[in-house]
């Protein structure tokens, strides 16, 4: 694997740390405020994004490369509402969604088959974590104002 492929895929490591990062933020803004069924969802949110970063950090290794990690930038921990939190991870959703592209478009540039099919599995994933986080936006809102209906889906979403 050349450098420029292993710098990008070095970043995509943070990038994945740092969403972890941020859903875990996530589900202590949620426990804090009472929503144990929210709080569960983003918890695993965060085991999958450590998972995600995982999968990258082995493929660099087998690879031969070497990890590289950066620093994180402190993730936020207030919000206005359960609403404004999915609506941030579904905007998180998109922008990884962007970097897994840009990485496509390198390897593809780079020659770097091995890399290009190790990706497909990411774009896959993309696309299930933003439809997730984009279903949980579109039901807060169908609920919007309903106390009890939002009571009752923190209880759906703990099910996760």
């Amino acid at each position: 694997m050349n450098k420029k492929m292993l710098t990008a895929l070095n970043e995509q490591v943070n990038e994945e740390l740092a969403s972890a990062y941020i859903y875990l933020s996530m589900s202590a803004y949620f426990s804090a405020e009472g929503w144990k069924g929210m709080s569960t969802w983003m918890y695993k949110q965060f085991e999958e994004e450590l998972a995600h970063a995982g999968k990258f950090s082995s493929y660099i290794v087998d690879r031969g490369g070497r990890i590289e990690l950066g620093a994180l930038d402190k993730p936020a921990h207030k919000w206005d509402s359960p609403l404004d939190v999915y609506k941030a991870a579904y905007k998180h959703e998109c922008h990884i969604s962007k970097c897994v592209h840009d990485l496509v478009k390198l390897a593809r540039a780079e020659g770097d088959i091995a890399t290009e099919n190790m990706l497909a599995w990411f774009v896959s994933e993309q696309v299930e974590e933003e439809a997730a986080a984009m279903e949980v936006v579109t039901n807060l809102e169908k609920i919007a104002g309903k106390s009890t209906a939002l009571f009752m889906y923190d209880q759906v979403l703990g099910n996760r």
